[in-house]
């Protein structure tokens, strides 16, 4: 399968522009069988992660060696835009929901790391005839190598045709990318975050309307003003002087 086509860099990170039925139509072709691959969905916390000299030796490395790296922000999408840059919005929230329902089929084996025995409960009751086994790792994952070898090592072991890994950002991209170790690892990753969440309604997504409108962000941090307004308040703002810097042509760091 080839992956991944037409990145084009911006604001620090590399984007493959593909829409979402061109991503859909490349997943479509992985089998349990294919050699291992992985999916990393870039948005401005992201974005802004990799812009901390502190943090980018570590992390730029998975989304440069990433199969396929889509942009999951409109925000982004609108300031790249501004600079004649065109880029396809796939949100992995969208994604993730896309696939069980047009691409996974009864029988296809789906390992999910992250959520706990009901999340998955449910998400076979929504999808029967999947066949879904599950990984349930530690908290506390991002200073903790040895729990995400072990992430890391089940995923190798599963042998599945896709893998959802849902335990946050940048643990998700991290256990992605160990993966790489386990020459036995077959399907395709995808660092999906809360989508698993989305789908199984234990965490309600911004109506329509403000999808659209780019005001995603402000769903999310009234839903949860405690853990997310660092992120939307102080952190993501930064977005628009890294967007700056690129118009400009100057250095990201």
């Amino acid at each position: 399968m080839p992956m991944p086509t037409e990145r084009v860099p911006f604001v620090g990170v590399g984007f493959d522009r593909l829409t979402m039925a061109d991503v859909l139509s490349r997943l479509s072709a992985v089998t349990s069988a294919t050699p291992y691959g992985y999916v990393v969905t870039p948005n401005v916390d992201h974005v802004v992660r990799l812009d901390d000299p502190a943090q980018a030796a570590e992390l730029e490395p998975l989304y440069r060696e990433a199969d396929l790296s889509l942009c999951d922000s409109r925000i982004i999408a609108h300031l790249a835009r501004a600079r004649g840059l065109s880029l396809p919005v796939v949100p992995g929230s969208d994604l993730t929901p896309s696939l069980f329902e047009n691409v996974i089929k009864p029988g296809d084996r789906i390992a999910i790391i992250g959520g706990d025995k009901d999340m998955v409960a449910d998400l076979g009751r929504r999808y029967p005839g999947v066949d879904l086994v599950h990984y349930e790792p530690p908290m506390g994952l991002r200073r903790n190598a040895a729990a995400r070898i072990e992430a890391a090592r089940f995923i190798a072991e599963a042998r599945a045709r896709f893998t959802f890994i849902a335990v946050g950002s940048p643990q998700q991209e991290m256990i992605a990318g160990a993966v790489r170790a386990f020459p036995q690892a077959t399907g395709m990753a995808l660092c999906i975050g809360a989508s698993l969440d989305f789908i199984t309604e234990r965490q309600r997504r911004a109506p329509r309307i403000m999808q659209r409108l780019s005001i995603e962000w402000v769903h999310r941090l009234a839903s949860d003003p405690k853990r997310m307004w660092r992120r939307y308040l102080v952190e993501g703002p930064r977005i628009f002087l890294l967007a700056a810097r690129h118009r400009r042509g100057t250095a990201v760091r």
